[in-house]
């Protein structure tokens, strides 16, 4: 992979990074600042802990993404990037085009699905 296709999947993966602290930040500074206790009435107070949670468990996920894109920035430092981790070919750059964390083929990831399904059944 040329270094110039490298820099801009450092780049996006960067962006991306810190959009997700941003809003994680803000997220916490929102709730740090919201009191449900002065909501009216039983109903309101439950609605607001719904969204809550909600938002909260998109935060997780999130995390969880955001774990990936430290991941891809790692494997990029390491000269790995585009790399399967399963088989060791090369990745198609369309497909980190589409997902820049994916650490898997398209073959690769084809088997791990269809192994999850049958582990699934």
């Amino acid at each position: 992979m040329k270094q110039c296709d490298l820099d801009a999947f450092r780049q996006r993966l960067s962006d991306e990074r810190k959009s997700l602290i941003e809003r994680a930040s803000r997220t916490l500074a929102e709730d740090a600042a919201f009191d449900t206790n002065e909501l009216p009435d039983e109903i309101d107070q439950a609605c607001t802990e719904y969204l809550k949670a909600m938002v909260f468990r998109l935060r997780d996920r999130e995390k969880y993404y955001l774990g990936k894109i430290e991941h891809a920035l790692r494997k990029l430092e390491a000269g790995e990037f585009g790399i399967c981790e399963a088989c060791e070919e090369k990745i198609s750059p369309k497909r980190l085009e589409v997902r820049p964390v994916t650490t898997l083929c398209v073959m690769c990831k084809e088997d791990q699905e269809l192994d999850e399904r049958s582990y699934g059944n």
